[in-house]
Protein backbone atom coordinates (compact mmCIF):
# COMPACT_ATOMS: atom_id res chain seq x y z
CA UNK A 1 0.00 0.00 0.00
CA UNK A 2 1.68 3.56 -0.78
CA UNK A 3 2.06 5.69 2.24
CA UNK A 4 0.30 8.14 3.23
CA UNK A 5 2.07 11.93 3.03
CA UNK A 6 0.99 14.93 5.14
CA UNK A 7 2.61 18.32 3.23
CA UNK A 8 3.22 20.78 5.57
CA UNK A 9 2.64 24.47 4.50
CA UNK A 10 3.13 27.79 6.78
CA UNK A 11 1.94 31.05 4.96
CA UNK A 12 1.25 34.72 5.57
CA UNK A 13 0.02 36.93 2.88
CA UNK A 14 1.12 35.41 -0.14
CA UNK A 15 -2.02 34.78 -2.05
CA UNK A 16 -0.90 34.39 -5.17
CA UNK A 17 2.36 31.97 -4.62
CA UNK A 18 0.29 29.91 -2.30
CA UNK A 19 -2.29 29.62 -5.40
CA UNK A 20 0.72 28.18 -7.57
CA UNK A 21 2.14 26.10 -5.11
CA UNK A 22 -1.69 24.44 -5.08
CA UNK A 23 -1.73 24.26 -8.60
CA UNK A 24 1.59 22.22 -8.25
CA UNK A 25 0.64 19.85 -6.56
CA UNK A 26 -2.70 19.54 -8.20
CA UNK A 27 -1.00 17.94 -11.08
CA UNK A 28 1.19 15.48 -8.80
CA UNK A 29 1.60 11.82 -10.07
CA UNK A 30 1.36 10.73 -6.50
CA UNK A 31 -2.38 10.81 -5.12
CA UNK A 32 -2.44 9.62 -1.37
CA UNK A 33 -1.84 12.59 0.27
CA UNK A 34 -3.10 15.45 2.49
CA UNK A 35 -2.02 19.40 2.07
CA UNK A 36 -2.04 21.03 5.87
CA UNK A 37 -1.78 24.79 5.08
CA UNK A 38 -1.41 27.07 8.46
CA UNK A 39 -2.20 30.43 7.71
CA UNK A 40 -0.02 32.05 10.19
CA UNK A 41 -2.31 34.87 11.46
CA UNK A 42 -2.31 36.45 7.68
CA UNK A 43 -5.34 37.33 5.64
CA UNK A 44 -7.92 34.59 4.84
CA UNK A 45 -7.23 32.15 2.10
CA UNK A 46 -10.49 30.18 2.06
CA UNK A 47 -10.85 31.65 -1.69
CA UNK A 48 -7.35 30.01 -2.82
CA UNK A 49 -8.63 26.33 -1.07
CA UNK A 50 -11.68 26.23 -2.32
CA UNK A 51 -10.00 26.96 -6.03
CA UNK A 52 -8.83 23.16 -5.34
CA UNK A 53 -11.37 20.77 -4.59
CA UNK A 54 -9.85 18.12 -5.71
CA UNK A 55 -6.73 18.44 -3.05
CA UNK A 56 -7.31 17.52 0.36
CA UNK A 57 -6.44 20.53 2.52
CA UNK A 58 -7.15 20.76 6.05
CA UNK A 59 -6.22 24.72 6.55
CA UNK A 60 -5.70 25.62 9.93
CA UNK A 61 -6.19 29.44 10.47
CA UNK A 62 -4.41 31.06 13.80
CA UNK A 63 -5.56 33.78 14.87
CA UNK A 64 -2.36 35.56 15.30
CA UNK A 65 0.77 35.69 13.73
CA UNK A 66 3.27 32.83 15.94
CA UNK A 67 6.01 33.40 13.67
CA UNK A 68 7.29 30.22 11.09
CA UNK A 69 8.80 27.81 12.90
CA UNK A 70 5.47 27.40 15.19
CA UNK A 71 3.35 27.57 12.54
CA UNK A 72 5.02 24.25 11.13
CA UNK A 73 4.80 22.77 14.23
CA UNK A 74 0.80 23.14 14.41
CA UNK A 75 0.90 21.83 10.59
CA UNK A 76 3.43 18.96 11.43
CA UNK A 77 1.42 17.71 14.97
CA UNK A 78 -2.35 18.49 12.55
CA UNK A 79 -0.76 15.60 10.09
CA UNK A 80 -2.11 12.36 9.61
CA UNK A 81 0.08 10.86 7.33
CA UNK A 82 3.11 8.69 8.35
CA UNK A 83 5.57 10.66 5.98
CA UNK A 84 5.73 14.10 6.37
CA UNK A 85 6.71 16.39 3.56
CA UNK A 86 7.74 20.16 4.24
CA UNK A 87 7.22 23.24 1.66
CA UNK A 88 6.99 26.80 1.92
CA UNK A 89 4.13 28.61 0.53
CA UNK A 90 5.84 30.61 -1.61
CA UNK A 91 8.05 27.80 -3.79
CA UNK A 92 7.03 24.91 -6.10
CA UNK A 93 6.89 20.79 -6.54
CA UNK A 94 7.34 19.48 -10.32
CA UNK A 95 4.35 16.45 -10.92
CA UNK A 96 6.79 14.02 -10.50
CA UNK A 97 8.45 15.09 -7.27
CA UNK A 98 5.97 13.56 -4.14
CA UNK A 99 6.43 9.74 -6.46
CA UNK A 100 10.19 10.16 -6.77
CA UNK A 101 10.69 10.76 -2.72
CA UNK A 102 8.35 8.42 -1.91
CA UNK A 103 10.36 6.05 -3.27
CA UNK A 104 13.70 7.26 -2.47
CA UNK A 105 12.68 6.64 1.49
CA UNK A 106 12.25 3.05 0.82
CA UNK A 107 15.62 2.84 2.28
CA UNK A 108 16.09 5.84 4.08
CA UNK A 109 14.44 7.88 7.28
CA UNK A 110 14.64 11.62 5.49
CA UNK A 111 15.38 12.52 2.13
CA UNK A 112 15.78 15.97 0.26
CA UNK A 113 16.46 17.00 -3.44
CA UNK A 114 18.28 19.68 -5.45
CA UNK A 115 16.67 22.28 -6.39
CA UNK A 116 16.28 24.68 -8.81
CA UNK A 117 16.56 28.54 -7.74
CA UNK A 118 14.46 30.72 -9.79
CA UNK A 119 14.74 34.58 -10.25
CA UNK A 120 11.13 36.27 -11.42
CA UNK A 121 8.96 39.45 -12.07
CA UNK A 122 5.71 40.00 -11.06
CA UNK A 123 2.89 40.37 -13.90
CA UNK A 124 -0.18 41.34 -12.35
CA UNK A 125 0.09 38.98 -9.16
CA UNK A 126 1.58 35.94 -11.47
CA UNK A 127 5.62 35.12 -11.13
CA UNK A 128 7.04 35.16 -14.51
CA UNK A 129 10.44 33.34 -14.24
CA UNK A 130 13.58 35.21 -15.44
CA UNK A 131 16.72 33.38 -14.66
CA UNK A 132 17.16 30.00 -12.49
CA UNK A 133 20.70 28.30 -11.56
CA UNK A 134 20.80 24.93 -10.39
CA UNK A 135 21.59 24.31 -6.40
CA UNK A 136 23.20 20.69 -6.01
CA UNK A 137 25.24 19.48 -3.43
CA UNK A 138 26.90 16.10 -2.26
CA UNK A 139 25.56 15.34 0.94
CA UNK A 140 28.62 15.77 3.61
CA UNK A 141 27.62 15.09 6.85
CA UNK A 142 30.43 16.89 8.46
CA UNK A 143 30.55 19.61 5.73
CA UNK A 144 27.09 20.43 6.78
CA UNK A 145 28.08 21.07 10.11
CA UNK A 146 29.84 24.41 8.56
CA UNK A 147 27.45 24.94 5.87
CA UNK A 148 24.54 23.93 5.06
CA UNK A 149 23.04 22.68 1.46
CA UNK A 150 19.24 21.43 2.82
CA UNK A 151 17.06 23.01 1.62
CA UNK A 152 13.47 21.89 3.51
CA UNK A 153 11.12 22.57 0.15
CA UNK A 154 9.95 18.98 -0.94
CA UNK A 155 12.03 17.04 1.53
CA UNK A 156 9.88 13.90 3.08
CA UNK A 157 10.62 11.89 6.16
CA UNK A 158 9.16 9.42 8.71
CA UNK A 159 6.15 11.44 11.13
CA UNK A 160 8.14 9.18 13.81
CA UNK A 161 10.79 11.23 14.18
CA UNK A 162 9.98 13.80 15.73
CA UNK A 163 9.30 11.46 19.23
CA UNK A 164 13.34 10.92 19.02
CA UNK A 165 14.27 14.23 18.16
CA UNK A 166 11.77 16.60 19.01
CA UNK A 167 9.97 19.18 16.86
CA UNK A 168 11.39 22.77 15.52
CA UNK A 169 13.07 25.34 17.58
CA UNK A 170 11.99 28.79 17.57
CA UNK A 171 14.83 29.13 19.45
CA UNK A 172 17.26 29.63 16.39
CA UNK A 173 14.69 30.79 13.93
CA UNK A 174 16.04 31.48 10.41
CA UNK A 175 18.25 28.41 11.06
CA UNK A 176 15.07 26.13 11.73
CA UNK A 177 16.03 23.69 9.14
CA UNK A 178 19.06 23.70 9.28
CA UNK A 179 18.85 22.62 13.21
CA UNK A 180 16.31 20.22 12.56
CA UNK A 181 18.82 18.86 10.00
CA UNK A 182 21.66 18.25 12.16
CA UNK A 183 19.66 16.65 14.73
CA UNK A 184 17.89 14.35 12.57
CA UNK A 185 21.26 13.09 10.12
CA UNK A 186 22.97 12.64 13.72
CA UNK A 187 20.48 9.39 14.74
CA UNK A 188 18.75 8.63 11.09
CA UNK A 189 19.67 7.54 7.77
CA UNK A 190 19.72 10.78 5.63
CA UNK A 191 19.86 10.57 1.85
CA UNK A 192 19.77 13.37 -0.48
CA UNK A 193 17.63 12.24 -4.42
CA UNK A 194 20.12 14.21 -7.65
CA UNK A 195 17.32 15.16 -9.16
CA UNK A 196 15.78 19.22 -9.49
CA UNK A 197 12.15 18.46 -8.61
CA UNK A 198 12.01 21.59 -6.54
CA UNK A 199 11.66 25.06 -7.70
CA UNK A 200 13.00 27.74 -5.16
CA UNK A 201 11.74 30.98 -5.63
CA UNK A 202 13.76 34.10 -5.56
CA UNK A 203 13.54 38.12 -6.10
CA UNK A 204 16.06 41.00 -6.35
CA UNK A 205 12.93 43.27 -5.45
CA UNK A 206 11.93 41.11 -2.23
CA UNK A 207 13.37 40.97 1.75
CA UNK A 208 14.29 37.88 1.27
CA UNK A 209 16.13 36.34 4.33
CA UNK A 210 19.24 34.74 2.69
CA UNK A 211 20.22 38.87 1.19
CA UNK A 212 21.06 39.61 4.40
CA UNK A 213 22.91 39.22 7.83
CA UNK A 214 21.43 41.23 10.27
CA UNK A 215 22.32 41.50 14.03
CA UNK A 216 19.43 39.45 14.92
CA UNK A 217 19.73 36.91 12.09
CA UNK A 218 23.76 37.14 13.89
CA UNK A 219 22.11 35.90 17.02
CA UNK A 220 20.43 33.14 15.89
CA UNK A 221 23.26 31.73 13.97
CA UNK A 222 25.43 32.18 17.38
CA UNK A 223 22.76 29.90 18.93
CA UNK A 224 22.51 27.66 16.46
CA UNK A 225 26.62 27.49 16.55
CA UNK A 226 26.31 27.50 20.54
CA UNK A 227 23.66 24.08 20.58
CA UNK A 228 25.97 21.77 17.99
CA UNK A 229 29.13 23.09 19.43
CA UNK A 230 29.98 24.30 15.78
CA UNK A 231 32.05 26.75 16.74
CA UNK A 232 31.94 30.20 14.99
CA UNK A 233 30.42 30.07 11.97
CA UNK A 234 30.68 32.38 8.57
CA UNK A 235 28.84 34.94 8.58
CA UNK A 236 28.99 36.09 4.71
CA UNK A 237 25.93 36.70 2.85
CA UNK A 238 24.93 33.28 1.85
CA UNK A 239 26.02 34.08 -1.73
CA UNK A 240 29.29 35.08 -1.24
CA UNK A 241 29.61 31.82 0.95
CA UNK A 242 28.31 29.44 -2.11
CA UNK A 243 32.18 31.13 -3.76
CA UNK A 244 33.66 29.43 -0.99
CA UNK A 245 36.19 27.06 -1.66
CA UNK A 246 35.01 24.10 0.86
CA UNK A 247 31.36 24.87 -0.02
CA UNK A 248 32.33 24.88 -4.15
CA UNK A 249 33.76 21.63 -4.03
CA UNK A 250 30.73 20.03 -2.52
CA UNK A 251 28.42 20.77 -6.00
CA UNK A 252 27.24 17.82 -7.97
CA UNK A 253 24.92 17.50 -10.99
CA UNK A 254 21.67 16.59 -11.05
CA UNK A 255 19.05 15.70 -12.86
CA UNK A 256 16.93 18.59 -14.82
CA UNK A 257 13.26 18.32 -15.14
CA UNK A 258 11.57 21.75 -15.14
CA UNK A 259 10.72 23.29 -18.41
CA UNK A 260 11.14 26.64 -17.36
CA UNK A 261 7.37 27.60 -18.37
CA UNK A 262 5.38 29.02 -15.23
CA UNK A 263 3.09 27.40 -13.31
CA UNK A 264 -0.53 29.11 -13.58
CA UNK A 265 -2.93 29.01 -10.89
CA UNK A 266 -6.24 29.38 -11.06
CA UNK A 267 -6.63 32.19 -8.91
CA UNK A 268 -4.58 33.97 -11.81
CA UNK A 269 -6.86 32.58 -14.51
CA UNK A 270 -9.98 34.06 -12.77
CA UNK A 271 -8.80 37.51 -12.72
Amino acid sequence: MNPFVSIVVPTYNRPYPLAELLESLSRQTYKPFEVIIVNDGGERVDHIVALYPELRIHLIHCERNVGHVEARNIGVKAARGELIMLCDDDDLLLSCHVERMVAAISDADFVYSDVEIFYYRMDDGHRIPTNRFLFAYEYDKEAMRQFSTYVPSGSLYHKRIHESVGYFDPYVHNYWDWDFFLRVSSTFRVKRVAAASVLYAFSNEGDHLSRQMTDRRQMYLDRLGEKHGLGKLPTKNFWLLLSEPEVAKRKASSEIIWDGAPIVSRLKNRL
